[in-house]
């Protein structure tokens, strides 16, 4: 044992000191509607909380369409960093940033032609479904300020910074509560605006970070020697083909998992409003988790990608290695956490005893799928850094559709096993995911180190 931890001492460290910040930047974007959870939750019951989950279901399946497809720069950046080539990294910030505004606008063009009719035939209580449609709307306006940030958070975090993205995050978090509290109770002057105020919350707040973000990126001495070959308009067809060419299928991992988890979601929502209210409180906790894991696998892909670039083999597998080990490590500790605490982590989120009673029975389930969360994660981001997108693409698909969604219905409505039946499926589907993309791991790996 002592003489393993020698050999990952450095990577382990390396590790941490980049996926810390990036944990923190990524636990933001759930903590965005986490706080919207907790604070509607408390101050406008829970018909309104159910809405919140309906609506996050729906809208998380389009934005990680978007950050999917942000999220092919990464890969890029990392691997031409490596390679000391300064000014194609600034050109690729520019057409990512092309190809992100682009997108958040036909996303946002989806939402509101698409999903704001979608709710109205989910076989959902009318009463959430009144509340929820409002909220979509300005939620979804929130998705060309994310995309924007996302553009220079990708680059940055490409290039192993990933600090600035971090601090970014705390602070549009604190504004963001601060706001909804402020909206959706009705203080200073205001009137009471119930679920819409936490909508506006996020979309103010967002605009806010991809300013500051934006700002940092181009001015900032640290990345002086890419923006000075960095031209906004010098858009080309093969530089957005190749973000599209990892973006596209990281953006399909991100649906069909997403997916899988906001069909749990509609499933609830066919038991009941309460069910419905207890499956948010429950997966937020996970997403909170898993958040973080994501964080691991996107150093993880930094670490992988460049040490491609750099033809260094050997420092390649040992990243890989140290990512699957420190996941988990965390997610062990995570599932302990749930098990133990699973009686009170749903008061965080709503005083409705029977609210908290379904969501305690749901953690003891979440504690157990955390290990299959984290490693399948971290095993995609892994991949990526490989430029293995395509298999693992379907990997996920057949993971989450084939098996998990299907086995959740199963149980869950079929055999009248209810909401831990929904969730039991959920944990078939990561367990899947997570053998499959390991093995998938191996294979690519190998293949790598022959063909050197």
């Amino acid at each position: 044992m002592k003489n393993f931890l020698k050999r990952y001492k450095a990577y382990y460290q390396s590790s941490f000191h980049l996926a810390g910040p990036i944990m923190i930047s990524q636990l933001g974007h759930t903590l965005v509607h986490t706080a919207d959870s907790v604070i509607v939750g408390h101050f406008a019951g829970t018909i309104p909380l159910a809405a919140v989950s309906l609506v996050n279901s729906v809208f998380m399946i389009v934005m990680v369409i978007g950050l999917g497809i942000a999220f092919g720069l990464t890969p890029l950046i990392a691997q031409e960093n490596g390679r000391r080539n300064y000014a194609h990294c600034a050109h690729l910030l520019s057409n990512s940033l092309f190809l992100n505004i682009l997108t958040g606008i036909l996303l946002f063009i989806t939402v509101y032609f698409g999903s704001m009719a979608l709710v109205d035939h989910l076989d959902q209580d009318p009463a959430v479904v009144m509340e929820a449609k409002p909220y979509l709307f300005i939620l979804s306006l929130s998705i060309i300020p994310i995309m924007i940030f996302s553009a220079f958070k990708q680059f940055a975090e490409g290039l192993g910074f990933t600090k600035q993205a971090m601090r970014i995050t705390i602070w549009g978090n604190v504004v963001n509560i601060i706001l909804a509290i402020v909206f959706v109770k009705g203080m200073f002057g205001i009137e009471p605006m119930g679920v819409r105020g936490v909508g506006y919350a996020t979309l103010i707040d967002r605009c806010a970070m991809a300013l500051v973000m934006g700002i940092y990126i181009l001015r900032s001495k640290d990345f002086k020697r890419y923006i000075s070959h960095f031209v906004f308009k010098r858009i080309d067809f093969a530089s957005c083909y190749a973000i599209l060419k990892i973006g596209s299928p990281v953006a399909m991992q991100y649906v069909f998992e997403i997916g899988a988890f906001a069909g749990a979601a509609i499933l609830a929502g066919v038991l009941g409003a309460e069910e419905q209210a207890s499956h948010q409180v429950a997966i937020n906790l996970a997403a909170i988790t898993f958040m973080m894991a994501s964080g691991i696998a996107s150093a993880a892909t930094i670490q992988v990608g460049n040490s491609l670039g750099k033809r260094n083999y050997h420092r390649m597998l040992k990243f890989a290695n140290a990512n699957y080990h420190i996941v988990l490590i965390f997610m062990t500790f995570a599932a302990v956490v749930f098990a133990l605490f699973n009686q009170y982590l749903p008061w965080i989120f709503t005083s409705d005893t029977v609210v908290i009673a379904m969501a305690a029975k749901l953690l003891i389930i979440a504690g157990l799928f955390q290990l299959f969360d984290g490693t399948q994660v971290v095993g995609l981001g892994i991949l990526r850094g490989m430029m293995d997108v395509n298999k693992p693409t379907f990997i996920v698909f057949v993971a989450y559709w084939i098996v998990g969604l299907p086995i959740s219905y199963l149980l869950g409505i079929h055999l009248d096993m209810g909401l831990q039946g929904i969730w039991y499926g959920l944990t078939f589907g990561l367990m899947t995911s997570s053998l499959l993309l390991f093995l998938r791991y191996k294979y690519k790996s190998k293949s790598i180190t022959l063909n050197k």
